[in-house]
């Protein structure tokens, strides 16, 4: 870590700051294996808040590869400090009082209870959402043909075949989406904020 810096607070208080805006920022951490649907929930669900006039942005796992973490590979250590950049950026999003929806396969637990404990000493919601899908049923999927390429030796360390994925013990939300569409999906996740008092 860099020496000689010193942390500069805001005048806005986290309090003050939802107050004013009208609401207060969580992370949505949507986590399952490729194919499983995070990215389609993903885009639905920013959608449908920003139609419900609540700030929302999305930071899905591709586009994220296209510039911040356009750096990384797919080895252990790129994935850990993909998921570790990832978590201080939906931290800063939450922060400023937005809902962020992040949507990363995030195969380790232990980089997701990273991503949690960053949000907790921070005062923000951390929802983490499992987007479950049976490996068949992503395999049958298969929308970019990741599936097909890793079982003939063609991608090295692909999640769910060549890479472990670790299930989340006790997400707040789990999905179902080889029995619930995009939009039940959505509906899912809304019911679940309006109980808390997010939206």
């Amino acid at each position: 870590m860099a020496t000689n810096i010193t942390f500069h607070p805001g005048a806005v208080s986290s309090e003050e700051r939802a107050n004013l805006l009208g609401q207060r920022g969580i992370t949505l951490w949507l986590t399952g294996l490729s194919a499983s649907g995070k990215s389609t929930i993903a885009t639905a669900l920013e959608q449908h808040l920003l139609h419900l006039k609540k700030h929302a942005y999305r930071l899905d796992g591709d586009n994220i590869r296209f510039g911040l973490n356009k750096d990384l590979g797919f080895s252990e250590k790129d994935r850990n400090e993909n998921i570790r950049r990832i978590s201080e950026v939906a931290k800063l999003f939450s922060d400023s009082g937005a809902i962020a929806i992040t949507a990363f396969i995030s195969p380790y637990k232990a980089d997701r209870n990273l991503a949690r404990e960053l949000h907790t000493k921070s005062n923000i919601s951390f929802i983490e959402v499992f987007v479950d899908a049976p490996l068949a049923v992503v395999e049958q999927r298969d929308p970019k043909g990741l599936y097909k390429k890793a079982r003939a030796g063609e991608i090295k360390e692909f999640t769910g075949i060549s890479a472990p994925y670790e299930p989340p013990e006790s997400p707040e939300i789990h999905i179902r989406t080889d029995q619930l569409d995009v939009a039940a999906s959505v509906k899912v996740i809304t019911e679940y904020l309006v109980s808390q008092g997010i939206i």
